[in-house]
């Protein structure tokens, strides 16, 4: 019975002691970061130094298959005359000819497109050689510059920049410190301005203009204050 009453009593002695004792617990952080989110622009202006022409050739005949025989000599001699291109059949196509009430085949049309990619200063004589060798449609120019990825990594770097420009007015307007870099997205478009070709004497000569290569971003910087 001693040995009982001791027990209880030691029992109601801890459960009041850890009634007395404060407990610590870690409150939760609910202040939200801060963030500032902007779009940063970036663009480079260059001169193209590459321009693809679309070339055609058309031949007729009687038949589907001597049509067909006769433009690809045709179109061969066209390819041989552009020498020093980046060349591709781009387009074939073989249709027939009818009277005038499109009741009566008279023939067939045979037509292939090939299309030339080469620097500027050899597309104006590339165009003329096309020509003479039997070329009778011509399309383009589509130009282009060969460092464009070089050229786009520089307007990012920009648009990265005028984003951090941004960022800091706001944080100053706002009375906050601009920290780092949190996250970064982006975005990309590139718009040529326009451009010319145009005969000067006996040679085809081509006015390229200039090319703006844009970007754009997305950043966002956390801040403090």
């Amino acid at each position: 019975m001693k040995l009982l009453t001791a027990v209880l009593v030691l029992f109601a002695a801890a459960a009041i002691a850890g009634v007395a004792q404060p407990h610590f617990a870690r409150s939760a952080d609910t202040t939200a970061a801060k963030t500032i989110t902007v779009g940063g622009d970036g663009s480079v202006e260059t001169v193209p130094d590459r321009a693809a022409f679309s070339f055609t050739v058309t031949s007729t005949a009687d038949t589907a298959r001597t049509a067909l025989a006769k433009n690809g000599v045709a179109a061969d001699a066209v390819v041989a005359a552009l020498k020093g291109a980046k060349v591709q059949t781009s387009g074939l196509s073989l249709d027939p000819r009818l009277d005038d009430r499109g009741a009566a085949i008279l023939g067939y049309t045979a037509s292939t497109t090939v299309t030339a990619d080469a620097e500027l200063a050899q597309a104006g004589p590339l165009i003329d050689a096309a020509v003479a060798a039997g070329a009778t449609g011509v399309s383009g120019p589509s130009f282009s510059a060969s460092d464009r990825t070089a050229l786009y990594a520089q307007a990012l770097k920009e648009a990265v920049a005028d984003a951090r420009t941004k960022a800091t007015a706001l944080a100053g307007a706002a009375g906050l410190t601009l920290g780092g870099v949190q996250s970064v997205a982006e975005g990309s478009a590139s718009y040529p301005q326009p451009v010319f070709a145009a005969p000067a004497g006996a040679a085809t000569k081509l006015v390229p203009g200039t090319e703006t290569i844009d970007a754009t971003v997305t950043v966002t910087f956390a801040a403090a204050g």
